[in-house]
């Protein structure tokens, strides 16, 4: 642990690095609290990756924080295969020190205070409707017919999110060289660097060919970038940013749940099994490495059945 001096009474952060703040951090609750060696390392270590997860979405300082970036940093490790044991013990961590921050008055407020740590039980995915999802896709070509950059940007993500059925950190490493608009496919790296091709339609690659004919290079590359998915900077796109692109529009549904990108991969996955396709197949398409994870979404298909059933026959 590295020795850092306490903080003047009054003293703000609002101009220090994450980095720092969480040196400062685990130095006083080492100092104050009464905690083992290894519980000081453990927070030390959560708030740590935490910081790291920040800084690739362009996030370095401690008055940048707010809470859609804690949940997207909750959200990508569920994402990961995190246990949801694990993930709690990371929300506790994260919130004592957001907590931290806005006791000693670094921050305006606690920006971990809604943060919720995921439940003890598995539950199924949320899935959003064939016909909801082409509202969705259909308002966004529309607001892509006036050319604007961001908004080629936005249908591009969403068609390509939910045709491919990509994870998001897929997306946002997405580079220009593994697409093949003509074969309508997509090379992706998923978990433990498998590399996998992928299908997409007809409106995906529309998407895909106006926004990387018009869309990405009005947003003007950094020198050396090759992602697909650019910011109104330049730089490629995190996955905080796809997170936003997403909940904006799966928040205007009916329901609850969650709204972030892997919403989408959800239903992808599930409509395919209602459209015929066999579980093997989707296992490959979704880069699942056991057969077992993909089955939920027989579940899902299963359960939407039962409930049709149970509305729709005389005799249910």
């Amino acid at each position: 642990m590295s020795e850092t001096p306490p903080l003047p009474a009054g003293s703000k952060l609002e101009g220090m690095d994450l980095r720092q703040a969480q040196h400062r951090f685990c130095d006083d609750i080492a100092r104050t609290r009464g905690l083992s060696e290894n519980s000081v390392q453990a927070y030390s270590s959560d708030i740590s990756q935490f910081v790291d997860f920040a800084k690739t979405n362009h996030v370095e300082q401690v008055r940048e924080l707010d809470t859609e970036l804690l949940r997207s940093w909750v959200w990508a490790g569920a994402e990961s295969g995190l246990a949801p044991a694990s993930l709690r013990r990371k929300v506790s961590s994260i919130k004592r020190f957001t907590q931290w921050l806005s006791r000693h008055h670094h921050t305006d407020s606690d920006v971990g205070l809604r943060l919720r740590a995921p439940g003890p039980q598995k539950t199924l995915p949320r899935v959003v409707g064939k016909s909801q999802m082409e509202e969705i896709l259909g308002a966004l070509t529309a607001n892509a017919a006036s050319g604007d950059p961001l908004a080629l940007r936005d249908s591009a993500i969403m068609e390509l999110l939910y045709a491919a059925a990509l994870r998001v950190s897929e997306l946002v490493s997405l580079t220009v060289d593994r697409l093949d608009l003509d074969a309508h496919s997509v090379r992706v790296i998923g978990k433990g660097d498998k590399e996998r091709v992928v299908p997409f339609g007809a409106p995906a690659r529309r998407a895909l060919e106006r926004y990387l004919r018009e869309g990405r290079p009005a947003l003007t590359p950094k020198a050396g970038t090759t992602q697909v998915f650019l910011s109104s900077t330049g730089a490629p796109v995190g996955v905080r940013s796809v997170y936003q692109v997403v909940a904006r529009r799966l928040s205007e549904l009916p329901g609850s749940g969650p709204m972030g990108p892997h919403t989408l991969r959800h239903s992808a996955a599930t409509h395919l099994l209602d459209g015929g396709a066999d579980l093997r197949s989707v296992q490959e398409m979704l880069g699942h490495a056991s057969l077992g994870t993909t089955q939920i979404y027989t579940h899902v298909s299963t359960e939407r059945l039962t409930n049709a059933y149970q509305q729709a026959h005389p005799r249910a």
